[in-house]
């Protein structure tokens, strides 16, 4: 059974070139494997035994013309990949995430885990260069929402929704607009910043620091103006990303969910009923915005268009968050603060791409959060006094 605890002790550290070499007769020849990834403009590969390396690209999954993988290659890729330090913690928690550096193809982020006895990888591209805001066909307004002094910023989505990419992007903008000194802790580090007019420094949990909760409860000794935290992923997380967020710093960071209502939600879950009046204030008081994504397949070339909806923390905004007695009625804010803040709902998001052709009818409404009230807002049946879509709409969905 292939196990990767018994990796040699001479295994290249994360970050570092994955083996060139050609492996022997029948073997997985993992950089070609990776370049033909590249190639395809893939986001994700997976390697498992039983089946030939997969590639996601716009988010279809892909088998590769190659033979399927046995237990000893992926086994061996192991032994070539992973630290002494990871092979131990996949002897003790059956998976690890690491990043590695392949020279003149790209990094990857790496997810090596167990099903069935045997190893699988999940491996996500990521390229060198962050990509800017205006690149990436995201809303402008996002270049305001980084630029702001403090608060906290969350951007969110499901898995493979550009989260990352996203505050890359916004870290970027930053990193060219601002002097600041920038803290991130990862768990990997995915995208290199490289000082531009902001003071990056990078820190990856198990190499750079202990665990997140002890990088967290340091950060703010560290002179921070930025903060970027991986992702929010338990109440000690959160706690300092208010804190830090309410003393005057800027954080940035991540939660697995799927609008800004359900984000606010999420958020006030972690805590135990008889403290969500206090939250609530807290996260009132610190919330700047949240941006929520979801990639939609483009009609007019290949790729895929991000929808995204964005929510402004306005003065209407921290009063329905602050009120235990109402029920959060975001999506009626977010409409309402379009014209004036910038504001915007995934509908809208999508409206405005369909309007342009960059997306079909079929996917708009495949990925509108209310379809029925979007077929018809394209039929050009909605209230006279409705203006919330202004901007929005254009001349080819009618």
């Amino acid at each position: 059974m292939a196990n990767p605890t018994q990796a040699s002790e001479a295994a290249a550290p994360a970050g570092t070139a994955a083996p060139a070499a050609a492996p022997a007769a029948g073997g997985l020849n993992f950089k070609a494997v990776l370049q033909e990834m590249i190639r395809r403009n893939g986001s994700d590969l997976h390697l498992k035994v039983g089946r030939p390396p997969t590639v996601r690209v716009d988010g279809e999954l892909e088998s590769l013309e190659l033979t399927p993988l046995r237990p000893e290659d992926l086994k061996t890729l192991a032994e070539q990949l992973m630290t002494p330090r990871q092979v131990k913690q996949f002897a003790d928690e059956k998976e690890c995430d690491f990043a590695i550096g392949v020279p003149g193809i790209g990094r990857f982020r790496v997810n090596v885990y167990q099903q069935r006895g045997s190893l699988c990888y999940a491996m996500r591209a990521i390229p060198y260069q962050a990509r800017t805001i205006h690149e990436l066909n995201l809303p402008t307004v996002l270049e305001e929402i980084a630029m702001k002094p403090r608060g906290l910023v969350l951007v969110t989505g499901v898995t493979g929704s550009g989260k990352s990419t996203a505050l890359a992007a916004m870290l970027q903008h930053v990193n060219e607009n601002r002097h600041a000194n920038v803290i991130t802790i990862e768990d990997p580090i995915e995208f290199l910043h490289r000082d531009i007019n902001c003071h990056i420094n990078q820190r990856e949990v198990g190499t750079d620091t202990a665990t997140f909760g002890q990088a967290l409860r340091r950060v703010l000794r560290q002179d921070p103006d930025v903060i970027l935290i991986g992702e929010i992923r338990d109440i000690e997380t959160l706690d300092t990303a208010l804190k830090a967020a309410d003393t005057g710093h800027l954080v940035f960071s991540t939660l697995h969910t799927m609008d800004a209502t359900q984000t606010i939600n999420r958020v006030l879950s972690f805590y135990p009923p008889h403290q969500q009046a206090e939250v609530r204030f807290s996260l009132a008081s610190a919330l700047q915005a949240v941006v929520s994504l979801r990639l939609v397949p483009r009609s007019d070339k290949a790729g895929r268009m991000p929808a995204c909806e964005v929510l402004i923390n306005t003065a209407a905004v921290r009063d329905n968050i602050r009120d235990m007695e109402k029920m959060l009625n975001i999506p009626d804010l977010i409409r309402e603060g379009a014209v004036q803040y910038g504001m915007q709902s995934f509908d809208q998001s999508l409206m405005q791409h369909y309007s342009r052709g960059a997306i079909s009818y079929e996917s708009a409404v495949f990925y509108a959060t209310s379809p029925a009230e979007f077929a018809l807002r394209v039929q050009g049946v909605a209230g006279t006094s409705d203006t919330s879509w202004s901007g929005f709409e254009g001349e080819s969905n009618s």
